[in-house]
């Protein structure tokens, strides 16, 4: 073998390699050869969390597609996806940006949705999209957990250890506390032992509701009594309410005084009257006044009355002619 046809064969091989290569690279990416097979559609993000051209589009975790390009557009992160001509995406699907592993590339997931209800176009579409945590936004929520954590932690210690007063944390407090205040407490649990075997042996009012079976029954016959007298308080206010409503509806003699115009002015009348007549017994130069308030009068009443008595009395000795000039005598 010559050096022309090793030189031939080796510029073969290195050829061969570079398409290879460049269809390995391709296919990486996501894109076939033909990588403008099917047709476009548009998610926008606040943010593509490292996404890139030829990352994958999967639906349900099967590839549909491809990333074809980014871009910032509408204030917004822009992904414009190439999807094969074989699927298509229902309008209610939903895009997000999810990881494949802990160390794996970002891709576009999208759910399946409702095909029947109607398809993403071919030209303009765009998708719903949905926000997802990726671990970035995970491990800073975590590192703010362990601040707080940390926070927390130290928060107990400052409790638990002494303070700048120099008189000890909590439990040294709470130990100090319980002995300084050992001879009360035990006065105080006694009287408790003393409570509880009073109780329990029938004596004092509490033990003999728990203990005498008489002092239940009347006890409980006493709280029947109450709910007795509250259903009967209970059915008078009902009656109360129904007189009420009985006199705003103008029913009855109250309603009927209440809101009827001619038994209104019929009633001021009669106070008018009554008035006007106690206003006469006051007068002193009416009738009625004179009367009630003029001693003359009633004596001359008297007197006539005995007069007319006396005339009575002569009657029986005299005849008729003569009585009524007997008669005539006493009265003038």
């Amino acid at each position: 073998m010559n050096n022309t046809q090793m030189s031939a064969r080796v510029g073969l091989f290195f050829l061969i390699g570079i398409v290879l290569i460049w269809v390995t690279f391709d296919a990486l990416r996501g894109n076939s050869i033909n990588r403008k097979r099917g047709y476009t559609v548009i998610v926008g993000f606040s943010t593509l969390k490292e996404l890139k051209a030829g990352d994958e589009v999967r639906m349900a975790g099967v590839k549909i597609g491809a990333v074809e390009s980014t871009r910032l557009a509408n204030e917004r992160a822009e992904a414009v996806l190439r999807i094969l001509p074989d699927f298509r995406i229902a309008q209610d699907a939903t895009a997000s940006i999810a990881m494949a592993g802990l160390i794996g590339t970002n891709y576009i997931s999208l759910n399946i949705g409702h095909p029947e209800q109607g398809t993403v176009p071919e030209t303009g579409g765009e998708l719903r999209t949905r926000a997802v945590a990726d671990l970035n936004q995970i491990m800073s929520d975590l590192g703010g957990l362990g601040q707080d954590l940390k926070g927390a932690l130290a928060s107990i210690s400052s409790a638990f250890s002494s303070g700048p007063d120099g008189q000890g944390g909590l439990i040294s407090k709470l130990d100090r506390l319980v002995t300084d205040n050992s001879a009360k407490l035990t006065h105080t649990m006694a009287n408790l032992d003393d409570i509880t075997t009073k109780i329990s042996t029938g004596q004092g009012t509490i033990g003999k509701l728990v203990n005498d079976p008489a002092a239940y029954d009347q006890l409980l016959a006493s709280v029947v009594e109450i709910k007795g007298a509250a259903a009967d308080a209970r059915l008078m206010l009902t009656n109360a309410q129904a007189i009420i409503d009985q006199v705003k509806s103008g029913k009855g003699p109250l309603g009927t005084l209440v809101y009827d115009e001619t038994s209104t002015a019929n009633l001021k009348l009669i106070v008018q009257n009554v008035r006007d007549l106690s206003e006469k017994l006051n007068n002193p130069n009416s009738s009625f006044g004179q009367l009630i308030t003029n001693d003359q009068l009633i004596r001359d009443a008297q007197a006539t009355l005995r007069k007319v008595d006396s005339a009575v009395d002569g009657l029986g000795d005299s005849g008729p002619i003569s009585a009524v000039g007997v008669v005539a005598g006493k009265l003038f």
